[in-house]
């Protein structure tokens, strides 16, 4: 399926060869109707007249119903009448013909298009399932630039989120599927997000995603806190029930309100400002805090995390190593910046 902007812009076209054609049509009948009249004189009836031009447009071969025998003047009007709507029934039949077969083929062509371009993915992200809560997921990975490739079972969820971010690529299909998920290029992603709303659903994705990229990090959604433990041994890096977190939640807005609210409205802010962590990679040269810059208003370090040991707030003659992880606040083109100064990009 077309996305909904490309589907909008074909159908408006489409509807209006529609309306100028039947335009065209009504205007031939309502012609013919008063020039038979004309022709015929008042002893034939508006219906009479009517009737003429419908069966002369339709080419049904009936006798005249208004005497044109003694009227070559008639008869040149009926050849034009006949032409005219013959004219525009086939531009009608054209019309309803390019709709079917102009569909299919955009159709055809989106799709290959865009399977093309998920191809050439790399480091990208896989929402499945888009209900209510994979909305929100893939929300946060578009605020913050990352690559996504949807993949669900209902088109009608697909479609809700394609309404507010149509270059979303998407896969109609189940995610427990091995084929499905190669679709997405599982090969290399980077991360898998199981989020439909069933728990076993998420413990089979999880299964197949961790069988066919060990490597990749899985987040599995669960409902019931028994399961947790289930969906953690089929190898999901990160389990989160919306339930338990929610429940977290209104504890900490009763209790540290202003923590609260700093969060929320970092994540509304319009420089789509985040705490982001990136992992310094092998080959990476030791380098002091102070020579990679980090305390600017692109990025504010935070803590560098090594092994197990947590170094908050570190001063400038710390050193930075490869596999060390850095928590920074900063923007997507702040964190895109930093990716680079350490060599992922």
């Amino acid at each position: 399926m077309r996305s909904p902007l490309t589907a909008e812009t074909t159908t408006r076209r489409i509807l209006f060869s529609f309306v100028r054609s039947f335009a065209a049509l009504a205007l031939v009948l309502v012609m013919g109707t008063v020039g038979y009249r004309v022709i015929g004189g008042p002893q034939y009836s508006w219906m009479d007249c009517f009737y003429m031009t419908f069966i002369t447009i339709a080419t049904i071969g009936f006798g005249e119903i208004v005497d044109l025998s003694h009227s070559p003047g008639g008869r040149l009007f009926t050849i034009f009448v006949a032409l005219s709507g013959i004219g525009v029934s086939t531009y009608i039949m054209s019309t309803v013909v390019a709709y079917l077969v102009e569909g299919r083929i955009s159709d055809i062509l989106w799709r290959r298009r865009m399977e093309k371009n998920i191809r050439k993915l790399a480091q990208h992200y896989i929402m499945c399932g888009i209900g209510r809560v994979g909305r929100n997921v893939a929300n946060e990975l578009a605020a913050t630039r990352r690559s996504c490739v949807v993949i669900d079972e209902n088109m009608q969820n697909i479609e809700t989120y394609l309404e507010r971010h149509p270059d979303t690529f998407y896969i109609l299909g189940d995610a427990c599927d091995d084929d499905v998920l190669a679709k997405a290029h599982i090969d290399t992603a980077v991360g898998v997000f199981a989020v439909t709303g069933d728990d076993s659903k998420n413990l089979l994705i999880t299964i197949t995603a961790k069988q066919l990229n060990p490597a990749l990090r899985v987040v599995a959604r669960c409902h019931e806190v028994r399961n947790i433990e289930k969906i953690r041994k089929a190898g999901a890096d990160a389990i989160v029930s919306p339930d338990f977190t929610g429940g977290l939640r209104m504890a900490s807005a009763m209790i540290r309100p202003h923590v609260v609210s700093f969060l929320d409205e970092m994540l509304k802010s319009e420089t789509n400002l985040r705490v982001e962590e990136i992992v310094v990679p092998s080959g990476f040269p030791d380098t002091h805090v102070a020579e990679l810059k980090l305390r600017g208003k692109d990025y504010i370090l935070l803590a560098v995390r090594e092994k197990d040991h947590w170094r908050f707030n570190p001063a400038d003659d710390e050193i930075v190593r490869p596999g060390n992880t850095l928590v920074v606040m900063t923007t997507p083109g702040g964190r895109a910046q930093l990716e680079k100064t350490v060599g992922w990009i």
